[in-house]
């Protein structure tokens, strides 16, 4: 499900640029998937070091795989170069509200019954952030924006059992490596149900989706102005303004 609202919200972005992408690499952990997506893709997993040619695509998709980075800094340069000049970069990513519901029920379950936390869901991006990170890897034009999704299941455990099938399970190195109590995990299901249930019964869970996009450079891309090459003051449309609010 949440695979599949990744990709239309993509081919969204895609349908809006007035442009044939012929030369597509695509950057997942889920390749079975996301072939789908650009059949004739040069499919590429998410590793630390991207094997696509320098220059040699006009379009470069990151689909669903960079909130597990460790660099993420790095696969996003990787990906800018891999962009033919005027080559477009779409990725989508998980972002920091993402399980917000679980995290809270998995800590105060925690606790209460262990008397101490430990890391179970891996932190992921906030949005600001991954904006600043797409200057720093040289985009023109970066955007970042977002859009939540809630998705309801029968009980906390429906919806780990649906992550861990879907790979999403904690990437944390510091994760405890021995399985999670009995208890605790009962525990944080009820906190869970009685937290966040719907009028229905079912519980909620909430996934914001980050989506970024960015430009290779090119000369014929709009630049921002010269400082100081104004030709009117803005003091002086303030004060217009002003003199049109009095009236």
């Amino acid at each position: 499900m949440l695979h599949e609202i990744a990709t239309e919200e993509l081919n969204d972005r895609i349908g809006l640029v007035n442009r044939e992408f012929t030369s597509v690499g695509l950057v997942t952990g889920f390749p079975n998937f996301w072939r789908g997506f650009a059949p004739n893709a040069r499919v590429e997993p998410d590793a630390e070091v991207l094997r696509l040619a320098e220059a040699s695509h006009d379009l470069v998709v990151h689909a669903l795989s960079l909130h597990w980075a460790n660099d993420p800094v790095g696969q996003l340069i990787q990906s800018r170069r891999a962009l033919k000049p005027d080559g477009l970069f779409l990725g989508i990513l998980f972002g920091g509200q993402t399980l917000n519901e679980l995290r809270t029920a998995l800590a105060m379950a925690e606790s209460e019954v262990a008397g101490g936390l430990s890391p179970r869901v891996l932190p992921m991006a906030d949005l600001r952030d991954v904006g600043a990170l797409m200057q720093r890897a040289g985009f023109a034009l970066p955007v970042a924006d977002n859009f939540t999704v809630t998705l309801t299941y029968n009980t906390a455990f429906d919806l780990m059992r649906d992550l861990r099938k879907m790979g999403e399970s904690s990437a944390l190195n510091d994760r405890p490596r021995k399985f999670t109590r009995r208890g605790v995990l009962s525990r944080a299901a009820e906190i869970y149900q009685d937290l966040f249930a719907t009028d229905g019964g079912r519980v909620k869970a909430t996934f914001e989706f980050i989506v970024l996009t960015g430009w290779a450079p090119h000369e014929s891309q709009q630049k921002p102005l010269r400082p100081g090459s104004a030709i009117a003051r803005l003091a002086d449309a303030l004060s217009a303004k002003d003199q049109v609010s009095e009236d």
